[in-house]
């Protein structure tokens, strides 16, 4: 996996500068070395968050993806459980 250059509250940080500042986006993105992709990227992932908000956006991101995970082993077990049941 990349390792992150920014963290998420430096990215808030880079798009609140961007929002409230009189500088193009273009400008941001030379200041801080970003292209303008990520920056339209980190835009439409963050949009007006705060940190506190991003820091529980990721809180529930590894809880969906741990859910998930359980499930995923449920439904093995319940297809093992169904085969042994139409074996006997």
């Amino acid at each position: 996996m990349k390792q992150a250059r920014f963290t998420e509250a430096q990215i808030v940080d880079i798009l609140a500068q961007a929002a409230k500042d009189d500088i193009s986006a273009r400008d941001v993105c030379r200041i801080h070395g970003i292209s303008e992709q990520t920056y339209y990227r980190w835009k439409r992932r963050y949009g007006d968050m705060s940190v506190s908000e991003v820091k529980r956006l990721r809180e529930l991101e590894a809880e969906n993806a741990r859910l998930k995970r359980l499930l995923a082993e449920r439904d093995l077990e319940i297809d093992v459980i169904k085969d042994v049941l139409r074996g006997k």
